[in-house]
């Protein structure tokens, strides 16, 4: 009894299985793959002209940051140079 239990989850994991490799690989599933992957791809443009704009922008920040410094160094060593 118990080998027949084994046998029958065995077999209907086979058919399962089977029948969904059928349903992986027919021509809806195909073309639900190719939209979705054409949505991710979109999405992935998206994103990295984000991530771009978010790169300029810090290096923006970073130029006049180091701008802000050098002006600030530059007018220590003047008030340095006056004393």
């Amino acid at each position: 009894m118990k080998n027949w239990h084994h046998c029958v989850w065995f077999l209907g994991g086979v058919l399962f299985g089977t029948a969904g490799v059928k349903v992986l690989s027919s021509k809806d599933a195909k073309k639900c793959y190719t939209h979705t992957t054409a949505a991710v791809l979109r999405a992935k443009d998206c994103v990295m002209d984000t991530a771009n704009k978010v790169q300029e922008n810090c290096d923006d920040i970073l130029a006049e940051a180091k701008e802000i410094n050098a002006d600030r160094k530059a007018k220590e060593d003047e008030a340095v140079v006056g004393e």
